[in-house]
């Protein structure tokens, strides 16, 4: 089977489109990204990754209606394919794998072994 490989941060997005569901459109996505993870992200980036992943066949998008508060724009919402789903899970079986055995010290003390 060839599965694809998600990088750190086209997997947290794919998860983000997940967690948003209907709701998955750029503003959100970044705003979820900062709430949930701490993480800012510039919308230039996140549209590049999201366009990388719709090329991939990870994710679809579709345009929304244009609505006036935008200029008459309408809002592109992204959701997760089958594709992208398998490889989140691939990724995360691969992680979890990775993970057994692996005991994590600060400062000396073992604090969880997974």
């Amino acid at each position: 089977m060839n599965q694809k490989t998600l990088g750190e941060f086209e997997h947290i997005v794919l998860l983000a489109l997940l967690r948003l569901e209907t709701n998955a459109y750029g503003a959100a996505i970044r705003q979820f990204l900062q709430t949930e993870i701490d993480r800012d992200v510039a919308l230039g980036a996140l549209y590049s990754t999201l366009e990388r992943m719709e090329k991939k066949g990870l994710v679809v998008s579709k345009l929304g209606e244009a609505t006036a508060q935008r200029g008459g724009r309408p809002k592109r919402f992204f959701s997760v394919t089958g594709e992208g789903k398998a490889a989140l899970k691939h990724a995360k079986q691969a992680i979890d794998n990775m993970w057994q055995g692996v005991a994590l010290t600060v400062g000396g003390e073992c604090h969880a072994k997974y």
